[in-house]
C-alpha cells in the first residue's frame, strides 16, 4: 500500500488517486421534465449527466436547439449563480431567440465556431480556465454544442476557396481527436455538455435505421445518446408545440432502446415538466385506468386532462416518491 501511495504522490496530480478513494457520486442536470430525467438517468428526480456529454440527435426540424435551450434555462433557474457557454454553428441562437425561450441572457455566452477546429481550441481554452480557478470559485456551468453536423475543417474551406471539389476525408479524425482531448477534461471539471447533431437514413439496411453523422467519435465520447422525432401539437388551428419521442440509443446510466414522449412548448414554458407521468403512473397502478378516467389516490375519479390541467394538485410528494420507484423499475438497469 504504501508503494502504490508513493506512486501516486511521485506520478500523480490532482486527478490520480487509489481506487477507494475515488467519488462515485453521480450528479445531475434537471432537464425539466421529469419523464425524460427517467429515460436519461432511471430516476424523475435525475436528468442528463452532470459531467459528460449528452448527444441529442434528430433529423432536421425535430426541435433539437429548443429542446438544448430548454435544458439550459432549466440549469441556470436551478443554479442561480451558473452560466453557459453556447457553440452556435449554425447561427441560429440570437438575442430574440433566448429571450422568447426565457434565459437569462446575461447568464449565456454564444460563440459562433465555423470549424472543429476552433471548436476544438476554444472550448480547451474554457475548460483550462475554468479549472485553473479556484474550487471554492468556480460556478456551475455547462456547455452546448450546437450542432457537431454543420462544423466544418479548415481544410475543407481552404479546398473551397481554391475550387477543389474534394471530400475532407480527415473530418471524422478530427471529431473522434476534439472529443478525446474534452470528455476527461469536462469530466475533471464536472462540466455537463449537450452536443446535438444530425442523422440520416443508413441505405441498404435490412430494416430502417438511423445514424449519427460525423463518424464514431460522438458515439464513444458521449455517456448518453438519445434519439429525437415528433410530431407537431395544435390548439385549434395554432401549432403551439411538438410533441417528442425521445429514445436511448446509448447510455451508461439506464436501459438502451426505451422510448417516452415528451412536450416541448414554442415559448418560455420549454419542456412540460408533467407530461409523460400520467402514462407511467398507469402502467405501474398508482393511477389505475377506470374506463375513460383515471382512479387517483386521493379516492376521485378524474380524466387526463383534468389531471393534466392541475398537475400539481394530483401529482403530490407521495404521489412523486412511487413515480419515482416506477421510473427505477421501468427504466434503470436491474429495474
Amino acid at each position: 500500500m504504501d508503494f502504490l501511495k508513493d506512486i501516486v504522490k511521485e506520478i500523480g496530480g490532482e486527478y490520480t488517486q487509489l481506487a477507494s478513494a475515488i467519488d462515485e457520486t453521480e450528479t445531475y442536470v434537471d432537464t425539466g421534465s421529469y419523464i425524460f430525467n427517467g429515460l436519461v438517468s432511471g430516476s424523475i428526480f435525475g436528468g442528463v449527466s452532470g459531467n459528460k456529454i449528452t448527444a441529442i440527435a434528430g433529423e432536421s426540424s425535430t426541435g433539437k436547439t429548443f429542446f438544448s435551450l430548454a435544458v439550459v434555462k432549466n440549469f441556470l433557474d436551478n443554479n442561480p449563480d451558473g452560466y453557459c457557454l453556447y457553440f452556435d454553428t449554425e447561427a441560429a441562437v440570437n438575442k430574440s431567440l433566448l429571450e422568447s425561450r426565457g434565459v437569462d441572457l446575461e447568464r449565456v455566452v454564444v460563440v459562433n465556431v465555423v470549424t472543429i477546429e476552433e471548436f476544438r481550441s476554444k472550448a480547451l481554452k474554457a475548460v483550462d480556465m475554468y479549472l485553473k480557478a479556484p474550487e471554492a470559485d468556480r460556478k456551475p456551468c455547462m456547455f452546448v454544442l450546437d450542432s457537431l453536423g454543420m462544423l466544418s475543417t479548415e481544410k475543407e474551406i481552404t479546398d473551397a476557396l481554391n475550387e477543389k471539389q474534394v471530400r475532407d476525408m480527415t473530418k471524422s479524425q478530427l471529431v473522434k481527436g476534439a472529443f478525446r482531448m474534452l470528455t476527461l477534461k469536462m469530466g475533471q471539471a464536472k462540466i455537463p455538455m449537450i452536443v446535438t447533431n444530425h442523422t440520416y437514413d443508413v441505405v441498404g439496411a435490412y430494416v430502417p435505421t438511423k445514424e449519427m453523422g460525423g463518424g464514431s467519435g460522438l458515439k464513444y465520447a458521449a455517456s448518453t445518446i438519445i434519439y429525437l422525432s415528433k410530431k407537431k401539437e395544435k390548439d385549434g388551428t395554432d401549432i403551439v408545440g411538438n410533441i417528442i419521442k425521445a429514445k436511448t440509443q446509448k447510455s451508461r446510466l439506464s436501459k438502451e432502446n426505451q422510448q417516452v414522449e415528451v412536450r416541448l412548448y414554442y415559448d418560455e414554458r420549454g419542456l412540460d415538466k408533467y407530461y409523460g407521468l400520467l402514462d407511467l403512473a398507469e402502467k405501474y397502478d398508482i393511477f389505475p385506468k377506470k374506463g375513460t378516467r383515471y382512479q387517483c389516490p386521493d379516492g376521485t375519479t378524474q380524466y387526463g386532462k383534468t389531471i393534466m390541467e392541475n398537475p400539481e394538485k394530483y401529482f403530490t410528494q407521495e404521489v412523486m416518491i412511487e413515480l419515482d420507484k416506477a421510473a427505477e423499475k421501468e427504466f434503470s438497469y436491474g429495474g
